[in-house]
């Protein structure tokens, strides 16, 4: 059977890109074959000889075996060979990547790389559906779809699936980010009130962590996650700076420089606190008025669209109509 005759039967069957769907029904299998192979990477032998050494303590006594046990009981994660497919090679590409989806609430290890997973399976799922869709259209159908309309409708659920991720990611972060700018003031307030108590800072932000749970739940995770860190026994100054750059917001960042200030110079943190909480208390003020001063403008569309024509259709219309009659009696005449 010659090439020719191959390619008519699948214009006949499949409509006029038959040849180039079978071509990239075929490109996408032979990929997803070959992935596996491509992304399949040489053993580390650093990583060998540790696996080694702990075998070897692990034989010699019990201690290194339930210590090795603690750290695998989170389990491998199935992604790992794909590491180099799914995650951005570059540091700065990589660091940029984490803190985005850490501003959505998405602190796992490996969230990078589900991320850049979800994104390629949905991208490719919906392109085979795509494809689906005209091969199914165009064999139920004797008029088959045509070629731009076929082009659309197998690589726009792909572009659909591909940046879908990424708007849902941003949407997130997004609602997180106000979600924290509104409910900040309330815990400087709570978080002084702590201070005045005669808790210590760290105690007020475990506190203020816990009372936060239900009304702003964003943040209290936030404050819950510096709380871990001191607890931890890493640098505060160094907490505080992690905090304002996953929160993403200038309040937070500013409370932070206060902060540490207060601490590096030896002043009082509950009256930094105290003008801090009431210049929250202003910007909230400030924030809320102007939302309702733009209340006015964005009613205004709205009003000349839904007013405007029936108002005009009311005094203008029987005016209109007895025009028109006039017309015709005239023309009769």
């Amino acid at each position: 059977m010659s090439g020719t005759v191959i390619i008519d039967m699948l214009t006949e069957t499949l409509g006029p890109l038959g040849p180039v769907i079978v071509v990239g029904v075929l490109g996408i299998v032979l990929v997803l074959a070959a992935l596996p192979a491509m992304l399949r990477k040489r053993e580390d032998p650093l990583d060998k000889l540790r696996r080694s050494l702990a075998a070897s303590g692990g034989q010699n006594g019990a201690a290194p075996q339930k210590t090795q046990k603690l750290r695998n009981s989170s389990g491998p994660d199935k992604l790992q060979k794909f590491a180099g497919f799914l995650e951005p090679q570059n540091k700065e590409e990589m660091s940029e990547s984490r803190k985005w989806l850490q501003k959505a609430g998405y602190r796992g290890p490996h969230a990078v790389r589900h991320f850049h997973a979800v994104q390629f399976a949905l991208a490719i799922g919906l392109l085979l559906l795509g494809v689906a869709y005209v091969l199914s259209y165009n064999a139920g159908h004797q008029v088959p779809l045509d070629s731009t309309k076929a082009v659309l409708a197998i690589i726009g659920p792909g572009v659909l699936g591909y940046y879908a991720p990424r708007r849902w990611v941003n949407q997130r972060v997004a609602a997180r980010t106000q979600e924290i700018q509104d409910g900040f003031p309330d815990a400087l307030d709570m978080l002084l009130v702590c201070v005045e108590a005669g808790q210590s800072l760290d105690q007020g932000i475990i506190r203020v962590s816990k009372e936060l749970s239900t009304s702003y739940p964003s943040l209290a995770e936030e404050f819950e996650t510096v709380a871990h860190e001191i607890k931890a026994g890493l640098d505060k100054p160094s907490v505080l700076r992690a905090f304002a750059d996953r929160s993403g917001v200038p309040d937070v960042a500013s409370f932070v420089t206060v902060m540490i200030q207060s601490q590096q110079f030896g002043t009082s943190i509950a009256e930094a606190l105290r003008l801090y909480a009431a210049d929250m208390r202003d910007k909230r003020i400030m924030r809320a008025e102007e939302a309702a001063n733009k209340i006015p403008t964005k009613m205004t569309l709205g009003t000349m669209l839904f007013t405007v024509p029936p108002l005009l259709i009311i005094l203008v219309g029987p005016s209109v109509h007895d025009m028109m009659e006039n017309f015709k009696s005239f023309s009769q005449m």
